[in-house]
């Protein structure tokens, strides 16, 4: 039987971070959430995440530094970006850093679950919610 895919939730706030992961496990995939890169990062280990969503403006560690780090240590991690900020060159940055995509808050569930469907690929695929 293969592993469940444990998808990392990183968002200062507490409330994006359940509604995120309860949505998550609605659609069968394990979810750890944190509330800080620092955090992520003190537990980030490689191959254990299938996927990163991340927030881009929160205390301390921004998402574009988080996404810098991830991707130094592990290109190919897909790393999806949500923000209520709809800067267009903040957008831009965070995709040229290797984000596999960038939503605006709020999210809708069914473009989050087809964004994270085509990262996760063939193996598992998130219903339409």
């Amino acid at each position: 039987m293969p592993l469940p895919l444990v998808i990392a939730i990183v968002d200062d706030d507490p409330e994006v971070r359940d509604a995120l992961c309860d949505l998550l496990l609605v659609e069968g995939l394990e979810c750890r959430a944190f509330e800080s890169a620092e955090a992520f990062l003190g537990a980030y280990s490689a191959g254990v995440f299938a996927s990163v969503i991340t927030d881009l403006r929160m205390a301390g560690m921004s998402g574009l530094k988080l996404l810098a780090s991830l991707k130094a240590a592990d290109p190919s991690l897909p790393v999806i970006v949500v923000t209520s900020f709809a800067d267009p060159q903040i957008q831009q940055q965070a995709l040229e850093r290797g984000a596999s995509a960038v939503l605006i808050k709020p999210v809708r569930d069914v473009d989050l679950l087809g964004r994270l469907s085509g990262l996760l690929g063939e193996g598992k695929k998130p219903s339409d919610g």
